[in-house]
């Protein structure tokens, strides 16, 4: 098996999922003890928050391509990024190691193309659901993209940073969430990404009416399929 590079920390909660993902889709695949070759760097998240809401993204990229190419120097044959937002800043990355990089956002589209969906309802971050970085590279696979209006994409937000990423399940954020993947559906939502990783602590397949696309998972399973070869 190929080793997989892991860039985590935003949040460490999601990234848990990933390491626990990853491994059960290696044990599924090939049986026995198999287990997945991982290197991991995890950020420590508040810092990273602080560069976000402060507009430093510059400073971020510089960060994320050095973690990048000492994952690589290290021995890692793929890098994974355990977020949907910090993708903002994916073309940095790559440019900074010679090996590949899973994109979350195509992975996800790809497993929504292969279901046979074209409008797609949006779910993540401020800066994912309202920055041109994810939007376009989901429009770029054909999908014509909705994300809530901008109350709600505020309280979707809130949610993430205030609640999930502290490991805290709320029922009325449940409630929400709810609520808006229906709002999504109701506009034309043929299916819902689940576009921030810690989302799917939250909701899931049984939260909405339409086919829910858990952007964790599929990155995991991606990353493990590619590891295994």
């Amino acid at each position: 098996m190929q080793t997989i590079g892991l860039i985590g920390g935003m949040s460490w909660e999601s990234t848990a999922l990933y390491y626990k993902l990853i491994n059960e889709r290696v044990r599924d695949r090939m049986g026995k003890l198999h287990s997945a070759p991982l290197l991991m760097y995890s950020y420590d998240f508040q810092g990273i928050k602080e560069m976000q809401y402060a507009g430093r993204w510059s400073e971020a990229a510089a960060s994320l391509a050095e973690v990048a190419r000492r994952l690589e120097s290290a021995g890692a044959r793929v890098i994974v990024l355990c977020t949907n937002t910090m993708h903002k800043l994916a073309p940095e990355i790559v440019s900074g190691v010679t090996v590949p990089f899973i994109h979350i956002g195509d992975a996800t589209a790809q497993r929504i193309r292969s279901k046979g969906h074209r409008r797609v309802g949006l779910l993540g971050t401020k800066f994912t659901m309202e920055e041109h970085f994810y939007v376009d590279r989901l429009r770029a696979h054909d999908f014509d993209v909705l994300v809530p209006p901008a109350d709600a994409r505020a309280e979707v937000n809130r949610i993430i940073y205030d609640e999930l990423c502290l490991g805290n399940v709320a029922a009325d954020s449940r409630r929400r969430y709810r609520e808006m993947m229906a709002a999504l559906v109701a506009a034309g939502a043929e299916c819902i990404i689940l576009g921030c990783t810690e989302i799917t602590m939250l909701v899931g397949p049984d939260d909405t009416s339409v086919e829910a696309f858990d952007t964790t998972a599929i990155h995991a399973e991606t990353a493990a399929d590619f590891a295994i070869g």
